[in-house]
């Protein structure tokens, strides 16, 4: 490793030059007085592009997309008037493991206790949703915390690092001697560690002596990038595969071991009681919560089956499910080492052929052919995602929102090329998510950017309507309207038996004319005839595009959500599963 020769710098190139040294490209935030200091050596010392965001809750989100897409920590800053406005998103990204670097300026240390404006303990508030929180005291320091930050964010579990700069800080001069990067934090997983072996010949003893088993991806599969160590595994041993929602796109849906999404968000009959009737689960990359699992009711009494489970964070091993087997490890290279010794000490391994793309195409079929009435004035989101399904380009990143917007394509949009291109944010669930993460999408790849969102989402932050179509990027945000809080409204009146929600629904607006004032090419749907013409048109014009459509509210046409069906049946209502 290089060191450089020492150097007189103030505390603001000192940051700019160990973000450049870790190759970072792009930060989001948005400015204040506390960060003028930094801004002014930005601008005339660094060619890392500033995305400004219209809110610091959009830059918080942005940047935990941004870093799920490219595999890269992605810097966010915000100053100290807005700090606690990046607490969704920092929350977000530190339960999903996802290495957020967050800057957050601040008034000089201890004025807070003068009652200095803006100034709050900042450290205390981030201690519990970051990995470590720590205070730039002296400038010397920086190289120093700045490799500690992106060495903590990318190992082990990822996860988001704050680090609090006083404003006295971007001016204070040192000599610094240390100003280097270590590479390998530069990307996650930083390092991959290999399961305890005699665990891994464990699993390969329960995987073949299973007479129906099924693995179950994670995120964290994703994170590890580890598509084609399972695929491997899974050909060779004829497993099929399911992955949580936010595991979508871990193999090619298509492929003939593929399950598709199971769980309560978006999985579909078939996939759940595929899993439900497994004699044996290995968990990949999964911490077993409540939405993947339908509230732990998925895999039916717990005792009447195998249970395997390898992650890289040992809390969540068996942690809701009795393990047979745990493996802490990197998933990538834990199943590379399991394939290893499979070809290498099962040599002839000969396992009947498995696929399931009947039952997946059957399935599927069966909701697209439904033809079940919708309410006067709406369209049918099954339609809307065969459609796009359809048409739907091999690089374009599809980012949802936790509700009606994310159900249908979770359950029904087919990933033919894995990766992680479905961007949701089911670790929190909170609403105003689907367009910041389509902001980090449209600087994390080229391809086009498709953003489903609600009304209900939609109003968290119509404000960064601008900032899409300021970066001049092909974006297409599909705004499915029903002017409600529709996953509340559902909720109340399937599982509580409330007749009338209180305070789920708010007041008709045009949405289209609010898209045209900030410049977005606008359309409406109101046929299932438009549909096709509308999408294309919209995803083939590189710029910022805007589609509304109506669609009845999650009480009147049941989706994919297990114990939402249940009720419906129960009830005689019409549903989706």
């Amino acid at each position: 490793m290089e060191h450089s020769k020492a150097e007189r710098m103030n505390g603001a190139q000192i940051i700019l030059k160990m973000l450049e040294l870790h190759g970072v490209k792009h930060v989001f935030g948005l400015p204040g007085e506390t960060t003028i200091g930094w801004y002014k050596e930005w601008r005339a010392n660094s060619d890392i592009k500033f995305v400004l965001t219209r809110d610091e809750r959009t830059a918080s989100y942005a940047a935990e997309s941004y870093a799920k897409i490219t595999g890269r920590p992605c810097v966010l800053e915000a100053p100290s008037p807005g700090v606690t406005h990046c607490t969704p998103g920092i929350t977000e990204a530190y339960l999903s493991s996802v290495p957020v670097i967050f800057f957050s300026s601040d008034i000089p240390i201890n004025q807070d206790k003068k009652h200095g404006l803006t100034g709050i303990d900042q450290t205390k508030l981030y201690d519990s949703i970051c990995k470590e929180s720590f205070v730039l005291t002296n400038a010397r320091e920086i190289p120093f915390l700045m490799r500690r930050a992106f060495r903590v964010a990318t190992s082990g579990r990822p996860a988001p690092v704050h680090i609090r700069v006083p404003i006295n800080i971007f001016g204070e001069e040192a000599e610094i001697e240390d100003l280097y990067a270590e590479p390998d934090y530069s990307f996650y997983p930083a390092h991959r560690p290999v399961a305890d072996h005699s665990k891994i010949r464990a699993t390969i003893d329960v995987l073949l002596a299973a007479k129906k088993p099924a693995i179950v991806c994670g995120q964290g599969a994703l994170i590890s990038k580890a598509t084609d160590a399972i695929l491997e595994l899974a050909e060779l041993l004829q497993i099929p595969v399911g992955t949580t929602t936010p595991g979508k796109g871990t193999i090619p849906e298509d492929h003939p071991l593929a399950l598709r999404v199971i769980g309560g968000r978006g999985g579909m009959e078939y996939s759940n009681q595929y899993v439900h009737d497994a004699d044996t689960i290995f968990f990949i990359g999964s911490n077993t919560d409540s939405a993947a699992t339908d509230h732990w009711k998925l895999y039916g009494d717990p005792k009447t089956k195998t249970f395997l489970h390898l992650d890289i964070a040992e809390a969540h091993v068996g942690n809701n499910f009795p393990v047979k087997v745990g493996l802490v490890g990197d998933a990538r290279a834990s199943i590379e080492y399991m394939v290893e010794l499979l070809k290498s000490e099962h040599p002839n391994l000969a396992r009947a052929p498995v696929d399931l793309n009947p039952i997946k195409q059957t399935a599927l079929d069966k909701v697209f052919n439904s033809n079940i009435p919708m309410p006067e004035g709406t369209i049918s989101p099954v339609k809307l995602s065969q459609v796009l399904d359809k048409i739907m380009p091999d690089d374009a990143v599809v980012t949802s929102e936790p509700g009606v917007s994310a159900i249908y394509p979770s359950a029904l949009l087919t990933f033919r090329k894995p990766g992680r291109r479905y961007i949701t944010n089911y670790s929190m669930g909170a609403l105003g998510y689907s367009i910041p993460a389509g902001l980090g999408a449209l600087y994390a790849t080229d391809g086009p950017v498709i953003s489903f969102t609600g009304d209900g989402s939609f109003g968290f932050v119509i404000g960064d309507m601008e900032t899409l179509k300021r970066s001049g990027k092909n974006i297409t945000v599909i705004l499915t309207r029903n002017d409600t809080f529709g996953w509340i409204r559902g909720e109340a009146i399937l599982l509580d038996d409330v007749d009338e929600p209180w305070a789920t629904d708010f007041g008709r607006v045009d949405y289209c004319k609010v898209a045209e004032g900030f410049g977005f090419k606008t359309d409406k749907i109101t046929s299932e005839a438009d549909i096709e013409p509308i999408l294309s048109k919209a995803i083939a014009n590189p710029g910022a595009n805007f589609i509304e459509m109506m669609v009845p509210s999650q009480d009147k046409i049941i989706p994919f959500v297990p114990n939402w069906v249940r009720a419906a049946r129960a009830k005689n209502l019409p549903h989706f599963y």
